[in-house]
């Protein structure tokens, strides 16, 4: 009996709609490991490149040295390198042309940067509406397995001459595998998508913050120049 109702033998001896059900439940747990694993490298990757920058853009070093740093060996696991490489970039181009005025470089710095914000939250929102998907699903669609299984069970019962315990236990046990199977695949998915997905925030949050003090860096040191140059005429008539 045991031999009988061992795992893989309930797996064998399961209708086909059930092991197609148990067949994509496991499909889904593997896909669901990968991107895991993947997503835990991207988003370490993503923290140590977060906080190795910023040590250097706060360490004092003059802007436009650090641009040409950063510019000549770009890091592309560090999100905030990426949006400091595009506002400083724009704010560069703006800042030449004559006819541009301080709110106009501004804005225009603030669009690319909140441009470069926005692919670097898609790189750390990939595959988590999988990890979501998988999470929320396959609890139900190892619950249809369990279902049709049981389905089976009763029906082969009511066609057996003798009915008793033995008779619907294997067929109940098959069932009841792709409910477990499906919990097997939610719930890691759930966990991860849970801890990616707060990961995923915490960094966000740090990318938006910077931009805006890096913005007003930015416009702190574009009304210095300003006021500068506004001041020589002055100065020249006296």
């Amino acid at each position: 009996m045991t031999e009988h109702l061992s795992f893989w033998s309930l797996v064998s001896n399961a209708s086909l709609i059930v092991k197609i059900v148990m067949a994509l439940l496991v499909l889904a747990s593997l896909i669901s490991w990968v991107m895991i694993f993947e997503r835990t490298q991207v988003l370490r990757k993503a923290t140590k490149g977060l906080n190795s920058f910023e040590s250097k853009f706060w360490s004092g070093m003059d802007l436009n040295q650090l641009f040409r740093q950063v510019n000549a060996t770009p890091s592309p696991d560090s999100g905030a390198e990426s949006i400091f490489r595009a506002g400083f970039k724009e704010f560069t181009r703006l800042r030449q042309q004559p006819s541009a005025d301080a709110d106009a470089v501004m804005a225009g710095t603030q669009r690319a940067m909140r441009v470069a914000t926005s692919k670097e939250i898609e790189k750390l929102d990939h595959n988590l509406s999988f990890l979501a998907t998988v999470g929320s699903t396959s609890p139900y669609i190892g619950l249809f397995g369990t279902v049709w299984g049981i389905m089976n069970s009763f029906r082969g019962l009511a066609n057996a001459s003798q009915a008793s315990l033995s008779t619907v236990a294997p067929g109940i046990s098959e069932a009841l595998v792709a409910t477990a199977i499906g919990l097997f695949a939610a719930i890691p998915a759930v966990v991860a998508y849970n801890r990616f997905s707060s990961k995923a925030d915490s960094l966000i949050s740090n990318y938006e913050t910077f931009s805006e003090e890096f913005s007003a860096i930015l416009h702190r040191q574009l009304h210095i120049v300003r006021s500068q140059t506004v001041k020589k005429p002055t100065s020249a008539v006296e």
